[in-house]
Parts: structure tokens; sequence; C-alpha cells
């Protein structure tokens, strides 16, 4: 990567604990400036802080015990925490969002709920907590802040963004619905970066540990970066670090990333 390329990443990592070692190798292999880590599935006291700094990360996390859980990793920096829940629900206790600065850009790490089943209460708070996404998303790009919002989206955006579409119709990461939310969302004025460098290709960031869907490429892309307008046009480069999902014991998705210049 350039020096004068700026990468940001996201990354589920299904349990820090777990998958920190892999975690680790992978920092130090691509060193990334900014990492975004959902389902830290540890409390906060319990979060890997000193192995984070040890690698040249500073690091901003809010923990739940057992499940979600999310993370702002800066490389040579401290990330200065905005915000550390969305908006619009006080009795929010889930541990889905946190916000922070690092050297002058906004990002928002994100893991949106899965709402399986579909319909029911789990389903109802998914489409009430991607409301609350619209309306933040919305003030952040009033405000004119160079801003990415980047993590576990749990929904498939269109056909290409599964590899059977005709099997998830019913499934709460891909019913019309949700997948109108998220159109409205990228409708605001944001970049889906990962889909914005590869028109017509299907790319995935997930693949479920069950039925060998990995060695057969039956994958999903729910990982997303989104780029405010005046960073969009900074954008050269976006992938997937597949090659982490096939390593020993690895999460069940892959590193996603972009770069800008």
């Amino acid at each position: 990567m350039s020096a004068r390329r700026v990468r940001i990443a996201t990354f589920n990592v299904n349990s820090i604990k777990a998958r920190l070692p892999a975690l680790l190798r992978w920092l130090e292999e691509t060193r990334p400036h900014v990492v975004c880590l959902q389902e830290l599935k540890v409390t906060q006291e319990n979060f890997p802080a000193g192995e984070i700094r040890d690698a040249g990360y500073g690091c901003l996390w809010r923990g739940q015990s057992r499940w979600n859980g999310v993370a702002i990793l800066a490389r040579g920096n401290e990330p200065v925490e905005r915000r550390r829940q969305l908006p619009g629900d006080p009795s929010d206790d889930h541990s889905r969002y946190i916000e922070a600065e690092v050297g002058g850009l906004v990002v928002g790490c994100l893991y949106l709920p899965n709402g399986n089943p579909a319909p029911g209460p789990k389903w109802e708070f998914k489409l009430k907590w991607f409301r609350r996404l619209q309306n933040h998303a919305r003030t952040l790009l009033k405000s004119g802040a160079p801003t990415v919002l980047a993590g576990d989206f749990n929904v498939m955006p269109t056909d290409l963004d599964v590899y059977a579409p005709e099997r998830w119709t019913t499934d709460a990461l891909f019913r019309p619905e949700v997948r109108e939310a998220y159109a409205r969302l990228v409708d605001q004025g944001w970049t889906d970066a990962l889909r914005e460098m590869h028109p017509g290709e299907r790319i995935y960031t997930f693949w479920d540990y069950f039925r060998n869907r990995f060695a057969r490429d039956a994958g999903l892309r729910i990982d997303h970066l989104l780029l405010s307008p005046d960073l969009a046009p900074r954008l050269v480069a976006a992938g997937v670090d597949r090659e982490v999902r096939a390593r020993d014991k690895p999460s069940d998705h892959a590193p996603t990333w972009c770069d800008l210049a």
C-alpha cells in the first residue's frame, strides 16, 4: 500500500478473544490505518487493549458480555470518542455503535441487528435500528465532516451480493424492507466503497461455517464501508482479504477495506 493512501477496514471478528492471534497477524501484514471491529463478545474490562496497543494501535471500544461489542482501532493514533450509542432510543443497551474522530476523519463503527426470525420482535428491532441509523447518518452528512460508516450491516443490498438469492427471500438479511432501508441510506449521498470499485462483480465478505460454504464460495456481502460525498472522489481501491477466512480457526467474516488517496 502506498504511503500516500489511507486504508480503512472493517472486520467482524466473531469473538476477539478467540480470534486475537488472527487479528494481530492481519494487522501486522496489512497495517490498515483505521479498523472497525464487530462482535467482540467480551466485557468492557476484558478487551485486549494491551495486545492491541503493543501492535501499534490506539483503541476505543464498547464491550458486551457474550455478544455484540464494537471497537475502533487507529494505527499510531488514539481515536477520540464522539459517541458510543446510536441516538434515538435511550433504552437500547446493545453495544452496536461507536463513533470517533481519527486524524480529522469521523468514523462510525456499527453492527446492525440480524433481525431473524422475521417477522417478529427481532425483525422489528432491526427496522427500528435501521431508521435510527438513517437519521444519524443524515446528521453526519449535514455536519460536513469527512465520514466513514463501516461495519457489519447484516444486509445484502442486491441479488449480486448473495450466492443464491432465491433461497434468501424470507431472511431478515435480504427481505425487501431491509434492502430498501439500505438503499435509502445510500441515497442520502453515501458511496458504497466496495461496490463502487467492483461494479457487477460477485464479491463476498461472509461465509457460514456450515455446509462447506467457504470452499464452495457460497457467500454473502454484508460488511460495508460507506463514504461521505467529500471522501468518495478519494476512493482508489477496495477489497476483501478473503485469505484470512481460509486460515486456522477463522471468523466467518473476512476483513473488508477501502483505500483513500
